[in-house]
């Protein structure tokens, strides 16, 4: 039986319990500004609850955040998609060390596509260690 690019597809997005926990401090921000009697305080627990809301729609919209088949990868946003075949893309792991932390993200370069692009996915975009992303993705891309 022939493999199809359906059968070698995978996806990656954020993972439910962290978008859970986004809704609800963004409910619980949204309840204490309702009971507040402090003026300013309510002002920065509603715009924490906007942004945290904010934050939360993203990871609930974005499903999945990165989808790669055998054709080539598609980037979800808040917004829309973007699509490239392998041709277009550059997929590289990429190691930055702040305040004595290492953390990695997955670096897309679209600097061949018709219209380039660079996006930066890290482990709360993934739901996963950027390291196993950019290894199943360069398996995915031969």
């Amino acid at each position: 039986m022939p493999v199809t690019p359906e059968d070698t597809a995978a996806q990656w997005a954020p993972e439910p319990k962290v978008v859970a926990v986004g809704w609800l401090l963004t409910a619980t921000s949204a309840l204490v500004a309702a009971l507040v009697d402090d003026t300013r305080g309510r002002v920065l627990l509603i715009v924490a609850a906007v942004l945290l809301g904010l934050l939360a729609l993203f990871g609930t919209i974005a499903r999945p955040r990165l989808r790669a088949d055998a054709r080539g990868i598609t980037v979800r946003g808040m917004l829309g998609s973007k699509r490239w075949s392998w041709g277009e893309v550059n997929v590289r792991l990429v190691r930055t060390r702040r305040l004595g932390r290492e953390s990695s993200a997955v670096e897309l370069d679209a600097d061949n596509a018709a219209e380039p692009d660079l996006v930066l996915l890290g482990r709360m975009d993934l739901g996963a260690d950027p390291r196993d992303v950019v290894d199943d993705l360069l398996r995915l891309r031969t």
